[in-house]
């Protein structure tokens, strides 16, 4: 946690300690399954903007994703709590749940209720992929977004920094966008199912509890 800050209260001869703010990740996603790839981004951008504490939080449905995920939303939320499980500062978060929402998961409204179980001076951070970012205005309002939390853009090796650049963003939205580089660990969950189905060798791409859950509960086919 970031230290306290104190005012000196000359009228009353007290030191009153403010509120500490916090820094909260939020990194949303499919999560089908949850795999190192998504671990190691979490912590990069724990460690890099010095977040207090990053809620992974799975998508019941993604409105550019009508094909919907794999597995259920239970079955990836149990599957991220054990992801999460001994990683101090990270959090599974059922924040984009079936109950919080009848339809479509919109990250706007994600925020909005995010902000609202913060203090105010609470800041929220973000973190997306660049490709995703980079499709940002088609997602349900684009300036409020910008406008409500700030971003951490993980960077990828297909993909230039200077996308970004050619964006149309406004000076203020600018600076709310920052790039996380040196964070590849090429694990795609495509791939990870695809494997799975095979009975292939995935054991160095999933933690172990993440992996028993899938065999445990059938998930995607798994082979044994």
């Amino acid at each position: 946690m970031h230290g306290a800050a104190f005012n000196y209260d000359g009228s009353c001869n007290k030191i009153m300690e403010q509120a500490q703010t916090m820094r909260v990740g939020f990194f949303g996603g499919s999560f089908d399954p949850p795999h190192i790839g998504h671990l190691a981004v979490a912590q990069a951008a724990a460690q890099a903007f010095a977040l207090d504490k990053v809620l992974l939080a799975p998508t019941a449905w993604q409105p550019l994703k009508p094909q919907g995920a794999d597995a259920s939303f239970a079955d990836r939320l149990a599957m991220v709590e054990l992801l999460c499980a001994g990683q101090p500062g990270l959090e599974a978060s059922s924040l984009e749940s079936p109950e919080e929402t009848t339809g479509p998961n919109y990250t706007i409204d994600t925020l909005r209720r995010l902000r609202a179980q913060l203090q105010p001076s609470d800041e929220i951070y973000v973190v997306v992929g660049i490709d995703a970012f980079l499709d940002i205005e088609r997602w349900r309002d684009p300036r409020g977004l910008l406008a409500a939390a700030q971003w951490i853009v993980v960077a990828r090796p297909e993909f230039s920094p200077e996308q970004i650049n050619a964006m149309p963003l406004s000076a203020a939205e600018r600076v709310r966008v920052h790039l996380l580089e040196d964070v590849q660990v090429p694990v795609s969950a495509t791939e990870v199912r695809r494997r799975l189905i095979t009975g292939e060798d995935c054991s160095g791409w999933l933690p172990p509890r993440v992996l028993g859950y899938i065999r445990q509960h059938k998930l995607y086919g798994a082979k044994t």
